[in-house]
């Protein structure tokens, strides 16, 4: 989920076999995810895309609800053997339709933010189309549910500077919908990617505890 998790053990070193798109200190970056790197966020998103509803109970059950541990477990089983593997086994799963409890928002959010997460980190620039991030914001300033972004715009007013996103009341944080919504989901570097004088108190709630 676009919480991320803790990771309870050190990551291990990426093998010299990885991708040839990536170098074995790229794929050990961390990402905008908490603790997780590149790696470990790639695995997660495959993990996502690969645990229906029924697997997803057992898992959480399994775990006793203690979802960073529902969340590792997840993210090991779907990691490879080395980042190159790893990413492999993310391409097969990139037209699967298989989500857990949820509505399409969360799950389609789950895809634009850990992207943003890899992607950001690395200096690779691309931007989702804003058709496809604006039902996610919506989605975000709306409820707390995997991200408290409800709870993050509270008593501000964010407008989109390339879309039709607005939402809340007071005072104003403008930017792209694509930076709204990261912001909203807890990274707060994409604040900098934000103006008005809302900023100061949507960066101090993406602060972490």
């Amino acid at each position: 989920m676009t919480n991320c998790g803790r990771s309870r053990t050190p990551s291990a070193p990426p093998s010299p076999t990885s991708s040839p798109d990536l170098d074995a200190a790229q794929w050990a970056l961390r990402s905008l995810c908490g603790r997780w790197t590149v790696e470990e966020t790639l695995a997660h998103m495959t993990a996502a895309a690969s645990v229906g509803r029924a697997r997803w109970v057992a898992s959480v059950l399994g775990a006793r609800f203690d979802f960073d541990l529902h969340n590792d477990r997840r993210l090991a089983e779907h990691r490879g053997a080395d980042p190159g593997e790893t990413l492999d086994r993310f391409r097969r799963i990139i037209g699967s339709t298989t989500s857990t409890f949820g509505p399409t928002e969360a799950w389609l959010g789950e895809v634009v933010v850990h992207a943003q997460d890899i992607r950001r980190p690395l200096g690779l620039t691309r931007t989702p189309p804003v058709e496809a991030v604006t039902p996610v914001a919506r989605f975000y300033a709306g409820r707390d549910f995997t991200v408290a972004g409800r709870s993050a715009i509270d008593g501000l007013r964010v407008e989109a500077t390339d879309g039709p996103f607005t939402a809340g009341a007071g005072p104003l944080v403008s930017g792209t919908t694509l930076a709204l919504t990261m912001a909203m989901a807890g990274r707060a570097a994409y604040c900098d990617d934000l103006t008005g004088p809302g900023v100061a108190a949507l960066r101090q709630r993406c602060a972490p505890a």
